[in-house]
């Protein structure tokens, strides 16, 4: 199944400017990478594109230990070995045991992390919520405050799309995750990068079409959602585009050209089927759709396509805001936001402390989450309709 295809395209965003990259190969080869959140999809594409060019050290963390033994399987299946130091630890990064590993060396030129809660659906409890605050802001700032301290030459921290504007929590965390990264830019050089969706990416819905495609089950997508895709790959590259070349306070994002265009993932659902062979068959409810008995013979597959009416959705991507200043001239296919944030030292401390709080006192409500996400981000309007996908087939 090629990735592509199933966008409607027939080219990688990324392709010129890491041909243009001349001195990549010769940077990654003398120098030593840790990537926090390694084991995911994202994850895995940029330690496979960091592991091709030959580094001198790479440690990967994730607290998957299943997909850390995948992503060692995939590595020696496709890419082999390497002269450096080439290791996997399963570890929490928000735990003792991390810190102990930090410790005991720590000592590394580039440290990625693409360790997150990503999903809109996170925020549907004030359980999950605060643990997304915890992953999103409290260990990046835990982790760069390490990295500073070990002298790090590069701190590169994966961000999002619904970091612009954001009208959910989950992209308002990272919008104040990068506002954090300012902070201590001054102390170490920071890149980060907003993204486009991943296609089939972990836990994706699009990912959940294989899953339902081997299960047998019908494929259901919103049908008046429009977004932009990049595939596994190209968001290795952006990563590592921006981890490499990025400079202080620099947010990279997909420039939106001709290759890269809105699909709505009903479209896509479709062209999925289509390159299995199936026809879709566009049932009216879920029970209808779980009753449809899948023929080999007739070659159709139930779909249920639906409006999208769960909180947090947003009718459009857009990967900076209309304040922000822009650089489009530097790279082929990625655009840059030249970061440069006001003074916010004293709203930092604010909302760590009420955060802290709420923690401290083992009880809190998503209302209260809510207005210290405020305090940091006034215009930030949360679209709450009581809805969550969890709720849905």
């Amino acid at each position: 199944m090629n990735p592509l295809s199933l966008l409607g395209r027939s080219s990688n965003l990324f392709d010129l400017d890491i041909k243009n990259a001349k001195d990549l190969d010769s940077i990654i080869k003398k120098s030593s990478f840790l990537v926090l959140g390694g084991a995911g999809s994202i994850g895995q594409s940029v330690t496979k594109e960091i592991f091709s060019r030959n580094p001198k050290k790479l440690h990967i963390v994730d607290i998957s230990e299943n997909n850390l033994a995948e992503l060692v399987r995939d590595i020696r299946s496709s890419l082999g070995y390497i002269s450096g130091d080439f290791k996997t630890y399963a570890i929490d990064i928000g735990s003792i045991e991390y810190d102990y590993f930090i410790k005991s060396d720590g000592k590394y030129d580039y440290v990625l992390n693409l360790s997150a809660l990503k999903h809109v659906r996170s925020e549907k409890d004030k359980y999950t919520l605060m643990r997304m605050i915890d992953v999103n802001i409290f260990n990046t700032i835990k982790t760069i405050k390490q990295s500073i301290s070990n002298n790090t030459k590069k701190y590169f921290c994966v961000s999002t799309d619904k970091a612009t504007n954001p009208v959910n929590m989950m992209g308002a965390s990272k919008r104040i995750m990068e506002i954090f990264l300012n902070k201590y830019s001054d102390k170490i050089n920071i890149s980060t990068a907003r993204f486009a969706n991943v296609a089939f990416s972990d836990g994706s819905l699009m990912h959940s079409f294989n899953q339902r495609f081997n299960k047998c089950q019908p494929i259901v997508a919103p049908d008046d959602i429009q977004r932009y895709f990049i595939t596994e790959k190209e968001s290795g590259e952006l990563c590592l585009l921006s981890c490499i070349y990025g400079e202080n306070n620099d947010i990279f994002f997909p420039k939106l050209l001709d290759k890269l265009h809105l699909i709505k993932f009903s479209d896509i659902a479709i062209n999925f089927l289509d390159s299995k062979g199936y026809k879709p068959f566009i049932c009216n409810s879920e029970e209808e759709a779980r009753n449809f008995k899948i023929n080999s013979n007739d070659l159709t597959w139930p779909c249920l396509f639906t409006q999208s009416d769960t909180s947090g959705e947003k009718d459009f991507e857009e990967f900076f805001s209309l304040d922000e200043q822009i650089n489009f001239e530097k790279f082929n296919g990625l655009g840059i936001v030249k970061n440069n944030f006001k003074d916010t030292d004293e709203i930092l401390i604010s909302f760590k402390k009420n955060i802290n709080k709420m923690r401290n006192m083992g009880s809190w409500r998503k209302e209260d989450i809510l207005k210290s996400f405020q305090i940091l981000l006034p215009n930030f309007s949360h679209i709450e309709t009581g809805k969550y996908l969890d709720s849905k087939m």
